[in-house]
């Protein structure tokens, strides 16, 4: 069995439709096994022996849209690559807050990274790098301004349209704690 997780784009905790157990119930009705929640903004990890990652993506995708209406875009990382990618540490000495908001944004599979990474896309983001397995942008966001976006997000969005979805570091590390347990 294969351990996995399902990040999820567009949840919104508040919407009936997209509660975790309503998202759970959707995951156990495709006969996956160990289904369960992290938080409450669309991460469910899982355990399944389909190797095709693509082939989960969209058929989860399918089963969101067909029973709850969900359309928002599923993107599957499997244990190993979330482990690697917290071992890597790619955040040394930082410490998730306000000033120093951790992100990693993941493309979904087969979105090609581009060949240079921006410089500095605003002076509210430090971008930290790429890693290639885990198809995730690293970037430090100066977050203690409340209701201030920065324009890395945009830029993100602007490049890659729906095929992303961003998790703050902590959210990470819950992740591969509840898919390692």
């Amino acid at each position: 069995m294969n351990s996995y997780a399902a990040l999820l784009r567009g949840i919104a905790p508040s919407n009936p439709n997209m509660s975790n157990a309503k998202l759970r119930a959707v995951f156990e009705g495709l006969g996956f096994e160990g289904v369960a929640s992290v938080l409450a903004s669309g991460n469910i990890v899982f355990r399944s022996a389909d190797t095709d990652v693509a082939a989960l993506e969209q058929r989860i995708q399918q089963a969101l849209i067909r029973e709850l209406g969900i359309g928002g875009g599923t993107i599957i990382r499997s244990y190993g690559e979330l482990r690697a990618l917290l071992d890597a540490d790619p955040f040394p000495g930082l410490t998730h807050g306000r000033g120093t908001y951790l992100i990693a944004t993941f493309l979904k599979d087969g979105a090609k990274a581009p060949p240079v990474l921006p410089d500095q896309p605003d002076p509210l983001t430090r971008i930290v790098g790429y890693d290639k397995a885990a198809r995730a942008f690293l970037a430090v966001i100066d977050n203690s301004e409340p209701g201030k976006t920065p324009n890395f997000m945009a830029w993100l969005d602007k490049t890659y349209g729906k095929d992303i979805t961003t998790r703050t570091w902590l959210t990470i590390e819950r992740i591969v704690k509840k898919l390692a347990a």
